[in-house]
C-alpha cells in the first residue's frame, strides 16, 4: 500500500515538475540553468508531504503559530509627509508595538512616489485575535499611523468598520517562509534570556 503511494506521489511530483520546466522554457539562460541545477532540491521540497502553510482565519497566512499581514493602502492626501515625520521621530524605536505581546515585526515601505504603503507583520496566533489585540492595546498608535491613509474608519479602531478596512486592504502571501515557525514572541523571549544567562554561567567558570 505504501509503496502504491509512494507511487502516486511521484508520479504526481514528477507531473508538478514537467509544468515547470514548460513555463521555464522561455526564461532566460541563467534562470532555466539555474533550474536544472536544483531540480533535486525542488523534488524534495514537493514530496515531503508536509502543508507548510494554511489559513490565519479571515485572511493572510499561518505557519504553525505563526501568522503573516501584508497590506498595500493608498495614503490620503498630505499622508505619506504625515507619516514620513512621525517614522522619523520614532527612529525605528516601537517599543509601543511591545505591549501587544505578539508581534515578531513590522515593516514600512512607501511606493510610487509617496502614493502608497506596503505595510506588513509577522505575529502570533490568529487574524481576528490580532487584530483585537490591536484595538485595545494601542488603539492609539495605530490610529496616528493609519488616518494617514484613504478610508481609514472615522472611529478608528474603535470603529466597527476596522476590521473590514484592514481585511480589504490585506494581501494573502503568495509564499511566505518562516525559520521557526513554532516559536512564538513570548517563547523566543524565554529562550533569549536562557541563552544569555547559560553563556554568563559559561563565562564565569570558563
Amino acid at each position: 500500500m505504501a509503496t502504491q503511494t509512494q507511487a502516486r506521489t511521484g508520479g504526481k511530483i514528477a507531473v508538478l515538475i514537467d509544468e515547470l520546466r514548460q513555463v521555464y522554457a522561455d526564461a532566460p539562460e541563467v534562470g532555466r540553468v539555474g533550474l536544472e541545477k536544483m531540480i533535486a532540491e525542488l523534488e524534495a521540497a514537493a514530496g515531503d508531504g508536509q502543508q507548510r502553510a494554511g489559513s490565519a482565519g479571515r485572511t493572510g497566512l499561518r505557519q504553525g503559530k505563526v501568522s503573516e499581514l501584508t497590506s498595500i493602502v493608498t495614503f490620503a492626501p498630505g499622508g505619506a509627509k504625515r507619516l514620513r515625520a512621525l517614522l522619523k521621530v520614532l527612529g525605528g524605536n516601537f517599543q509601543g508595538a511591545d505591549k501587544v505581546g505578539t508581534l515578531h515585526d513590522m515593516r514600512f515601505v512607501f511606493l510610487d512616489n509617496d502614493t502608497r504603503l506596503l505595510f506588513a507583520t509577522t505575529y502570533d496566533g490568529d487574524w481576528d485575535t490580532y487584530i483585537d489585540d490591536f484595538s485595545t492595546k494601542i488603539p492609539d498608535a495605530l490610529d496616528v499611523l493609519f488616518s494617514n491613509m484613504v478610508g481609514y474608519p472615522p472611529k478608528g479602531m474603535h470603529d466597527p468598520a476596522i476590521k473590514d478596512w484592514i481585511a480589504g486592504n490585506q494581501i494573502t502571501a503568495d509564499a511566505w517562509y518562516v525559520a521557526s515557525p513554532n516559536l512564538t514572541v513570548p517563547e523566543a523571549r524565554r529562550l533569549e534570556k536562557l541563552g544569555a544567562a547559560v553563556d554568563e554561567f559559561l563565562d564565569k567558570i570558563g
